[in-house]
């Protein structure tokens, strides 16, 4: 790659490249990552486009180090990413808990393979998507979002930083290898047309600033490291100041409490589906990833016979669309719920 900044246009490119493209476009100035099948392309793109943006990239020694890496980075004012498959998710899941209670935005793309263990490398899986929902240990609540093309791959990907940003949490695209590995076209638009959210930032003098301390929507603004604010930062229970009080119930269960509201009370800001046909299905089938593309032509086939069937795409599987599911299963037969695992997400 030769351009000094973020692309723009029309490309030919695959859905791990446009993840690169889509993190450098929304501001990512900071990747670490370690090579694994699906997910390389990700970090070799940005290994090549990173020098061009000003960005940092670096290749850790693990995937822990790499979830840590990018933790410190966005403490430090960055806006971070890494990507990984399978066993390099499974190892980054204590570091998504240390993300989760520190609110530290940040984005982790997972491009699913067959498991478990080292599975089955270079094909398609999706088998990791409770582990994305209860994969780190306690209560808590994550976004994942899951894309079934190389284009959705950058949109999502800017979605992700956007809703890490305004929620103060780590995000996760949830791909796998067939979109991840798919090559079609991608448009690309200019960055200083995407619509991007900032960093919420304090607005009282230091000595008045209280890093954990939500707003009204249950969120923090977020001062970072040489800005001139006071901070600990720390994965033990700590209350509003960020001092660590493990021994006081109250603070636990204030802090838990709106760690899981604030995605809970604001996730019809943050859910997004796509739906086709679901005024007088009969059955409706329920996907996301490739599974929701590839079962589009079957559905669109039962029509054509005179099947009432609808069509209902996740691309926000977590937090889970239960409310809209729990209305349409008034008014339908039967939901189908094709994935590729022996059923996660199935009802």
């Amino acid at each position: 790659m030769t351009a000094k900044g973020p692309l723009c246009g029309e490309f030919f490119i695959s859905g791990d490249e446009a993840c690169a493209e889509a993190g450098i476009s929304a501001g990512c100035r900071f990747f670490a990552g370690y090579p694994i099948t699906p997910a390389t392309e990700v970090a070799e793109r940005m290994a090549a486009r990173m020098p061009d943006v000003g960005g940092v990239y670096i290749q850790m020694e693990d995937e822990l180090a790499s979830m840590n890496a990018v933790l410190g980075a966005a403490w430090g004012g960055a806006k971070a990413m890494t990507a990984t498959s399978g066993p390099g998710f499974s190892l980054m899941m204590e570091n998504l808990g240390l993300g989760i209670m520190t609110e530290t935005p940040c984005v982790l793309v997972n491009v699913q393979r067959g498991g478990p263990s080292t599975g089955l490398p270079t094909l398609v899986g999706q088998g990791d998507m409770m582990q994305a929902r209860w994969g780190s240990h306690g209560p808590y609540e994550i976004i994942a979002l899951c894309p079934t093309s190389p284009q959705e791959m950058f949109d999502l990907t800017i979605e992700a930083f956007n809703l890490s940003e305004k929620y103060r949490t780590p995000a996760l695209i949830m791909a796998d290898e067939s979109v991840g590995h798919m090559t079609e076209r991608v448009i690309i638009p200019p960055a200083e047309s995407l619509k991007l959210y900032p960093r919420r930032k304090p607005t009282v003098p230091p000595d008045q600033y209280r890093p954990f301390e939500g707003d009204a929507d249950g969120v923090p603004p977020m001062a970072c490291a040489g800005e001139g604010y006071h901070m600990h930062i720390t994965g033990l229970t700590h209350d509003e100041r960020g001092y660590p009080l493990t021994t006081d119930p109250a603070v636990q269960e204030r802090l838990v409490h709106r760690l899981i509201e604030k995605i809970r009370a604001n996730r019809f800001d943050i859910i997004r589906v796509e739906s086709d046909g679901l005024e007088d299905a009969e059955v409706i089938v329920v996907a996301y990833g490739i599974t929701a593309r590839v079962a589009l032509w079957p559905v669109e086939m039962a029509r054509a016979e005179g099947i009432k069937v609808g069509w209902l795409k996740l691309i926000t599987v977590w937090p889970f669309p239960e409310d809209l599911i729990r209305r349409l299963a008034r008014c339908t037969g039967a939901f189908v719920v094709p994935e590729i695992n022996y059923g996660q997400i199935v009802l």
